[in-house]
């Protein structure tokens, strides 16, 4: 299966659902948009809806990693939301949870940034 991004753009935030697989194959693809779309947008936050997210595994987490420090170092937050089990115990094994917010959905996320 091949991963489906869809990006949205609130304000400052950039909204991003992700349906299908992230994994080696998918992750290169997700990165060079988020970036592009964070770079071009001038976007201080990031959301990441995984609701449909059916798979994900490291390459996945090094690119989830890697726009939070993006979005981090310009001063903004990353906020995951409706997580799949599968997902979120990645997350929880990962640690990322440690520095990245859950919201239960896309309504609470977009409440904590200010923008719903």
């Amino acid at each position: 299966m091949s991963l489906s991004i869809e990006l949205e753009f609130k304000q400052d935030v950039l909204l991003v659902r992700l349906t299908g697989e992230l994994d080696h194959h998918t992750a290169e693809k997700l990165r060079s948009k988020i970036t592009e779309a964070i770079e071009k947008e001038s976007i201080s936050h990031l959301i990441l809806n995984l609701q449909h997210l059916t798979f994900m595994d490291s390459s996945g987490l090094g690119v989830i990693l890697g726009r939070y420090k993006q979005v981090h170092n310009n001063g903004g937050e990353m906020v995951v939301c409706a997580i799949s089990p599968a997902v979120e115990r990645l997350f929880n094994m990962s640690g990322l949870f440690k520095i990245i917010r859950f919201e239960p959905n896309e309504e609470n996320a977009l409440q904590k940034l200010g923008v719903a």
